[in-house]
C-alpha cells in the first residue's frame, strides 16, 4: 500500500511539474510574440519613411512605388507582420543604413562586448551587494547597515552617465589608473584576433600578457560604474528580505537554542531567501544589458548599446528594431529562467 501511495505521489509531482513547464513555455512564447508585435508596431509608427531612406528624396513616383512594393509595404498589415516574423525566423533583421551590413551580423559582432561588460559588472555587483546585505542584516542599525543603505541609495540616485564621466575625469585624466575609453589601445586593437568576441578571453588566448593587462585596464572602470547599479538593487532588496526573515519564529527558536547570530544568518535565514535572490540577480543582469546603453556611450564601448545609440541618431530603423528585439528577448528569457530556478530551488513555490 505504501509503495502504491509513493508511486501515486511521484506521478502527481511529475504531472504537476510537466504542467508547470508547459505553462511557462506557453507564457514565454506569448511574451515573445508580444515583443515581436511591439517592434513591428514601432517600425510602422516611426516618423522615418523606410522607402524614402532607400529611394532618396529625388526619386520618381514609379521608383518610390517599386521600392514600396519590394518592401511589402503595399500589403495588408497582418500579411506584413507574417512576413516580418518569417524573416526573423531566418535570422533576417534587415540591412543597416549606417554599416550597409545585415543587422544580424552587426549584432553578432557587438553583442559579445555588451555581454562581457554586463557579466563582469554583474559579478562585481553580486559579490559586493550580497556581502553588504549580509553584513547589514548581521548587525541592523549599525554603522555597516547605515553604510549599506547609503551605498544603495547612491546607486539608485546618481545618474550612471554622470558617474561614468566623473570616473573618466578622476581615474583616467587625473590619476591615470584607467586606460580610458574603448576596449583596447590602438596598438593592440588592430593585432588582436577576435576568436570569441570577448576581449578578455581573446587577449588571454593571444599569449601577450601586456595585451591582457591593457584589456583589464580598459574594462575595470566601466565595470565598476555599471556594477554600482546592480549592487544597489541587490543590497537593498536582499537586506529587506533578510531582515523580514529574521523576525520569523524559527529564527527565534534557533536563538533560544543558543545558536550564534552569524550561524543563524548563513545556515537558516540565507537559504530561505535564495528564491527572491535568484529573481533579483536575473532582473539585475537584464537591467545591466539595458543600462549598458549609457555606459557604452560614455566609455566608447563597441557594444549593442553604442550601436543602438548611433542608429537612433541616424534614424536607422532596422538597426534600432534589431537591437530592441535582442535586448527585449534577453530580458524575457532571463525572467523566465529566474522563475524556473526559483521553482526548482524553493519548495514553497511548489
Amino acid at each position: 500500500m505504501a509503495d502504491i501511495l509513493a508511486e501515486a505521489g511521484a506521478a502527481r509531482r511529475f504531472w504537476r511539474g510537466g504542467g508547470r513547464l508547459a505553462t511557462s513555455l506557453i507564457s514565454l512564447l506569448i511574451t515573445l510574440l508580444g515583443l515581436l508585435a511591439f517592434t513591428f508596431m514601432l517600425s510602422h509608427l516611426s516618423p522615418v519613411d523606410p522607402v524614402l531612406q532607400i529611394a532618396g528624396d529625388h526619386a520618381s513616383e514609379s521608383t518610390y512605388a517599386q521600392v514600396r512594393h519590394d518592401l511589402g509595404l503595399d500589403q495588408p498589415v497582418l500579411v506584413q507582420f507574417w512576413h516580418y516574423v518569417e524573416h526573423l525566423a531566418r535570422g533576417d533583421m534587415g540591412i543597416s543604413h549606417i554599416t550597409s551590413q545585415p543587422v544580424a551580423s552587426d549584432l553578432l559582432r557587438t553583442f559579445p562586448a555588451t555581454v562581457e561588460l554586463a557579466t563582469c559588472a554583474m559579478i562585481f555587483g553580486a559579490f559586493f551587494g550580497i556581502s553588504l546585505a549580509l553584513l547589514a542584516a548581521w548587525k541592523p542599525d549599525s554603522i555597516i547597515d547605515n553604510l549599506a543603505r547609503t551605498i544603495s541609495l547612491l546607486g539608485y540616485s546618481v545618474p550612471i552617465f554622470w558617474l561614468g564621466l566623473l570616473g573618466l575625469l578622476l581615474f583616467y585624466a587625473v590619476l591615470h589608473w584607467s586606460a580610458g575609453p574603448g576596449r583596447l589601445d590602438d596598438l593592440y586593437a588592430y593585432t588582436l584576433e577576435p576568436t570569441t568576441g570577448f576581449v578578455l578571453i581573446d587577449s588571454w588566448l593571444s599569449g601577450d600578457p601586456e595585451m591582457f593587462r591593457n584589456a583589464i585596464a580598459h574594462l575595470w572602470l566601466p565595470v565598476v560604474v555599471l556594477g554600482m547599479l546592480s549592487m544597489a538593487s541587490i543590497t537593498r532588496l536582499l537586506r529587506a528580505a533578510l531582515l523580514e526573515e529574521s523576525s520569523k519564529e524559527y529564527v527565534m527558536l534557533a536563538r533560544a537554542k543558543g545558536a550564534g547570530r552569524g550561524r543563524i544568518l548563513l545556515r537558516h535565514i540565507f537559504p530561505n531567501v535564495t528564491g527572491p535572490l535568484i529573481t533579483v540577480l536575473a532582473l539585475s543582469y537584464a537591467s545591466l544589458l539595458e543600462g549598458a546603453v549609457l555606459t557604452e556611450t560614455v566609455f566608447a564601448w563597441p557594444g549593442v548599446g553604442r550601436y543602438m545609440t548611433t542608429a537612433l541618431f541616424a534614424s536607422d530603423t532596422p538597426a534600432i528594431l534589431g537591437s530592441t528585439l535582442l535586448i527585449g528577448s534577453c530580458f524575457i528569457v532571463l525572467n523566465s529562467l529566474a522563475d524556473a530556478l526559483t521553482w526548482l530551488t524553493d519548495p514553497r513555490t511548489r
